[in-house]
């Protein structure tokens, strides 16, 4: 069965959001981080991260859009996080900021935008443990998820046996039928906090 991520990023309240999480299902709070830079938008500081981890009851998975993000995963005090994901397009020694990951004990993620040739993940494949596929231009929630997302997936999956395979953007009851028997953890947002049942809406992703 597919694992669901919960993304906060739309959430009015977030901590009251993640307190409701807490009593469900969902496997992952998603956390995007934003610097404005890489994308445009500007979303959780690390100090609010922090804050959040401290009401969090599920695994932090932890999506870094930034330009520099050693100085992020360094400032990070969560005793919960899973996961840091980074993203391939990165002008960084990509290689020396997963090491970074790995050596704090994390599970080692790398993000590819919808129009970043998925060959660039081949070089790190023997440090990373998963790929998250964005289904979407990220930067933004709400957004539709793009149809040849699903192509990619099937390429990344011929990469490596044992690599765990993540999508995000525009996952809702619909969407995630085309890909749920493909990926192990689907990232939803909206479809979940805009809900006024958290549960029945992770219900109905998962089966």
């Amino acid at each position: 069965m597919v694992k669901i991520s919960t993304s906060i990023l739309s959430a009015k309240d977030r901590i009251e959001c993640i307190k409701k999480l807490n009593t469900t299902t969902t496997d992952y709070i998603h956390i995007d981080v934003m610097d404005g830079s890489f994308v445009p938008n500007y979303q959780l500081p690390i100090d609010e991260v922090n804050k959040l981890s401290t009401y969090a009851g599920k695994p932090f998975d932890i999506h870094l859009m930034v330009d520099n993000p050693e100085e992020y995963i360094n400032s990070l005090k969560c005793d919960n996080i899973s996961n840091i994901t980074i993203h391939v397009e990165i002008e960084k020694d990509i290689r020396s900021i997963l090491n970074l990951i790995k050596s704090k004990g994390y599970k080692v993620g790398l993000s590819i935008k919808p129009k970043t040739n998925p060959t660039k993940l081949i070089k790190y494949l023997d440090i990373i443990d998963m790929v998250l596929v964005m289904s979407v231009e990220p930067g933004f929630g709400g957004q539709s998820f793009i149809p040849s997302t699903e192509r990619r997936i099937d390429y990344i999956r011929t990469l490596k046996k044992d690599l765990i395979i993540e999508v995000d953007g525009g996952i809702n009851n619909t969407t995630i039928k085309k890909i749920k028997n493909k990926i192990d953890i689907a990232v939803s947002g909206s479809y979940i906090t805009n809900s006024d049942d958290y549960q029945k809406a992770i219900n109905d992703l998962k089966n």
